[in-house]
């Protein structure tokens, strides 16, 4: 029978491919400002908690590691990096010979994995291989990783909830693309899916650890002060101006929504305390300045974005949505201080307990 988490889910859509001036290759210094925020903290994790000898005297397979959202680089090459050093260092201190290091990549499978691959360090010392698929299922053997690393991608949910398109429900979210300023049960339609895909995640990732395996998650969060959700809201009036002006449908904006949920902290660490295949090691907040033009702002989003407005609207209105998008960030300049762009996020490092059960589908 066919395991519940070897699914697929046909609503998520991967980062702009390519190299160009839209790429998200060229447009993810914000993520990338996170990941290296999160240098010390995975270097310490691994210094504290990986244990060479346990795993050298249990096999002399490779030590597998797992970036999941890893996109097209070159970010994930940078937190690749600080992994695999910090494995190294954690050998030759126990005076022990450094094993082979087998790192899988992952995202959808429309990523541009031609692009990644093109792009890999010539001077990695790990062996590297593409693992298309939504990470909300199982994408690799049981108990086959050691450690599993994710940044900047769980704020991503599987799909968009149905009752937010059907315009019967009372969280029909007309006029709008996300849930900001939206009615209570939008938004609570958007925290169930989040939850829902959280437990999934999790439960398929115990799965894939070994015992005491180890998973650093770097996984953007909401704060009142400094996320507010003006971008996308900003985006969908440039939705709804073009629909009014005749060069869209406005029905298309109404069923339009971005799979995108920025869970209160509070929330998240519920969802994670009430896991039962794992423990807690480490979760603090960590969060860096980022000084942002506006054009590079309305590029950010739109190397993330493009794939998922194509898919919906057709071909043909990019260029003069984000063209709009820049010009209403502009407008609204100091209201989002767009200039200094802080990242919050929740840094949770966790260990798969070796009593760890399930049952499968």
């Amino acid at each position: 029978m066919e395991n519940e988490f070897v699914k697929a889910f046909s609503d998520s859509f991967a980062m702009k491919g390519g190299e160009g001036p839209h790429s998200y290759a060229q447009n993810s210094n914000l993520q990338r400002v996170g990941i290296e925020a999160a240098k010390s903290l995975i270097q310490s994790a691994i210094a504290n908690k990986f244990d060479p000898k346990t795993i050298s005297a249990a096999s002399k397979k490779p030590i597998c590691i797992a970036d999941l959202g890893c996109s097209t680089g070159p970010n994930t090459f940078i937190a690749v990096q600080f992994i695999v050093e910090a494995i190294e260092l954690q050998y030759q201190s126990h005076g022990l010979a450094v094993p082979e290091l087998q790192v899988f990549f992952n995202d959808q499978v429309s990523n541009d994995f031609n692009t990644l691959f093109k792009n890999l360090p010539s001077n990695r010392k790990y062996f590297a291989a593409g693992v298309p698929g939504s990470f909300y299922g199982r994408l690799f053997p049981m108990e086959s990783l050691y450690f599993v690393h994710s940044s900047a991608s769980l704020n991503w949910i599987s799909k968009v909830p149905k009752v937010i398109t059907d315009r019967t429900s009372t969280a029909w979210n007309k006029g709008r693309i996300h849930y900001t300023n939206a009615p209570k049960e939008v938004v609570d339609a958007y925290a169930s899916q989040y939850q829902k895909d959280m437990e999934t995640f999790l439960r398929a990732r115990a799965q894939e650890l070994v015992g005491n395996g180890l998973m650093a998650l770097q996984i953007p969060v909401a704060n009142d002060v400094i996320f507010n959700g003006k971008d996308l809201e900003l985006l969908g009036d440039c939705l709804l101006d073009m629909a009014k002006e005749g060069k869209i449908n406005e029905e298309k904006v109404d069923t339009f929504n971005l799979p995108i949920y920025f869970s209160p902290r509070k929330d998240l660490m519920k969802i994670l305390e009430s896991n039962e295949d794992f423990s807690i090691e480490q979760m603090e907040i960590m969060d860096a300045v980022l000084e942002i033009e506006v054009p590079s702002s309305a590029s950010l989003h739109r190397a993330a974005l493009e794939g998922l407005i194509e898919n919906h609207f057709g071909d043909g209105i990019v260029d003069e949505l984000f063209d709009r998008h820049a010009k209403k960030l502009m407008e609204f300049k100091e209201i989002m201080d767009i200039q200094k762009r802080k990242i919050v996020g929740l840094f949770v490092l966790l260990k798969r307990k070796l009593q760890c059960e399930w049952k499968d589908s």
